[in-house]
């Protein structure tokens, strides 16, 4: 998953927004170990600053921990990982459904639209 970032946002929000979606995608699972803040900021091409702050945030959300002497760690605790992705899957829904109301479109019949759609799960694309 690359680092994607625009600059209509703060950079360091964008980040913990995507450090979330490689937890809930397992991309870091629960209990591993993340890089250190040196590596991460260079592979999302960052100050290291800035990737500091927001895993400091993270800290705060408690969905990653620090150990002393051996970096940060996602947090064990599933349930909290699921909380997360639900309500990402909810955010998604919400803005989903808000743009096809937008376009015309009644809940019901966007919903008719999303199970007659055909998915490719292996590429992410519809």
């Amino acid at each position: 998953m690359a680092w994607s970032l625009s600059s209509d946002r703060p950079i360091y929000a964008q980040l913990v927004e995507q450090v979330k979606l490689r937890i809930v995608s397992g991309l870091y699972p629960a209990g591993s170990k993340l890089p250190s803040v040196r590596d991460l900021a260079a592979e999302a091409a960052v100050n290291p600053n800035t990737m500091q702050r927001a895993l400091a945030q993270l800290e705060t959300e408690g969905l990653i921990f620090p150990q002393r002497t051996s970096g940060r760690f996602v947090t064990q605790e599933e349930q909290k990982i699921m909380e997360l992705k639900a309500s990402l899957a909810q955010n998604v829904i919400s803005d989903f459904l808000t743009q096809m109301a937008r376009l015309g479109f009644s809940k019901e019949e966007s919903v008719h639209l999303v199970q007659t759609a055909e998915y490719d799960q292996e590429e992410g694309e519809i």
